[in-house]
């Protein structure tokens, strides 16, 4: 595999733009005057997103939890315990699903088979009607017994950013348009490498409400840099049955290492969404509005983390409703990652070869600049809070490229007690796809 800094780069992230000059694109299908400057200052195609298809979202969906499950697993593997985690399937997924656009041949199919994509003509556009999807999140709540709505939060942002003058395919910049919304902000890569970092990493702060302040560290980004595709999500929402902050209390918690510490943890007894397996026990917390929920999936004393992750597709089906006593730990975590190495495993190697990666539908070739594109890098960050008033969490990606019936009142609460190292993920219910997902081996370990 060539080193990240040999030859020229495409980067994905998620995340405010300074443009330097004119971005060209080319080829038969269109010519550069099918774009326009949009106020944020990007240039757009003049193809205006598509709002209304009849595209089912499971599609995208489906992936980004098939794609999200491979990916803990190797994450999970390489780290060294006890460590937390968390990361957005969502983000990431996103984020390759536009560098995907711009893959033909080989590339294009190892891409697809890592992206668990069933049906590569309709994936953009299930694409698009699942972040579309997510946009109807957004609102304010009217809570019984509160004073002021609750409000909602998931904002998925996407953007380009591109070499000035270097030229890229319109049907590229099109399609990125139409599904995902996106514009091209123009840098120079190869005049001041440095300074188009800084604007990316200022405009997933602005996107993540400065929970992600620099995803791209220096020396990230360099002269042979020519696109980076960005996604940014930020996730906000009250619990739709709050905790009651009188009642937390400092409860003992085995960590991953055998070691047992004191975890702020939160407590109430209610009735929530529960599940039971063979190895494991899972509570369904709602938000507000009902549209979102962290599930948490306590696996059995023994058994392995990755047993709670493979229960949670099953969780929609096999939760009730149920009586149930929690105890849960609060936890305010933060992951940033290189995922190269581990996607090229899970059967995209070519995308990182640049003997190999073929990203023809990008751009056609530059006189001025010929060596062909292929990814150099993908930088991936989330971070996540969890206390009583309910969750704030926030993802960045950066690929870059070189060139049932309720029981009765009556009953006894179950008891669902977090005391040692346990998964979560937080749901959009109405499409099931997972937004974030991780684990916690030791809540007492914070950000910093």
């Amino acid at each position: 595999m060539n080193s990240p800094l040999d030859r020229r780069r495409f980067l994905a992230l998620l995340s405010a733009p300074v443009a330097f000059g004119v971005l060209h694109s080319c080829g038969s299908d269109s010519p550069s005057a099918d774009s326009n400057t949009g106020v944020d200052g990007a240039v757009r195609s003049s193809k205006p997103r598509e709002t209304v298809c009849t595209c089912d979202a499971s599609i995208a969906a489906d992936a980004i939890n098939g794609f999200g499950t491979d990916l803990y697993a190797l994450l999970a593997a390489t780290a060294e315990p006890p460590t937390n985690m968390v990361f957005s399937p969502a983000s990431i997924a996103i984020a390759l699903a536009m560098t995907r656009a711009g893959a033909v041949g080989t590339t294009a199919a190892e891409m697809d088979t890592v992206l668990h994509v069933s049906d590569p003509a309709q994936f953009p556009r299930s694409m698009n009607v699942l972040q579309l999807a997510f946009d109807e999140r957004n609102q304010s709540i009217v809570i019984p017994g509160e004073d002021e709505p609750a409000e909602i939060v998931l904002s998925v942002s996407n953007s380009l950013w591109g070499q000035q003058g270097f030229a890229f395919h319109n049907t590229f910049l099109d399609l990125l348009a139409v599904h995902y919304g996106a514009g091209v902000q123009l840098v120079d890569y190869r005049g001041n490498p440095d300074a188009a970092r800084e604007s990316i990493n200022a405009w997933i702060a602005d996107k993540t409400d400065d929970r992600i302040p620099e995803l791209l560290a220096p020396g990230t980004i360099d002269t042979d840099a020519r696109l980076t595709l960005v996604n940014a999500i930020l996730m906000k929402a009250p619990w739709q049955k709050p905790f009651d902050l009188g009642i937390s209390t400092d409860l003992p918690f085995t960590t991953a290492d055998g070691t047992i510490v004191e975890a702020p943890t939160m407590r109430q007894t209610e009735r929530f969404d529960y599940a039971k397996g063979d190895t494991w026990q899972a509570l369904s917390l709602a938000y507000a509005g009902d549209s979102l929920s962290m599930i948490i999936v306590l696996p059995s004393e023994g058994a392995p983390l990755a047993d709670g992750v493979a229960a949670i597709p099953t969780l929609a089906d096999a939760a009730r409703s149920s009586k149930v006593s929690v105890s849960l730990p609060t936890f305010d975590i933060d992951t940033q990652v290189g995922l190269g190495e581990m996607l090229a495993a899970l059967g995209m190697p070519d995308a990182f070869d640049a003997d190999k990666a073929d990203f023809g539908a990008m751009a056609p070739p530059n006189p001025d600049d010929p060596q062909p594109l292929y990814i150099g890098a993908v930088v991936h960050q989330a971070n996540i809070t969890i206390d009583e008033a309910g969750t704030e969490a926030a993802a960045a990606t950066a690929v870059v490229m070189q060139a049932g019936a309720a029981p009765g009142p009556s009953e006894e609460p179950i008891a669902f007690t977090v005391d040692r190292p346990f998964v979560f993920a937080i749901r959009d219910n109405p499409t099931g796809a997972i937004l974030f997902l991780g684990h916690i081996t030791d809540p007492t370990q914070r950000r910093s």
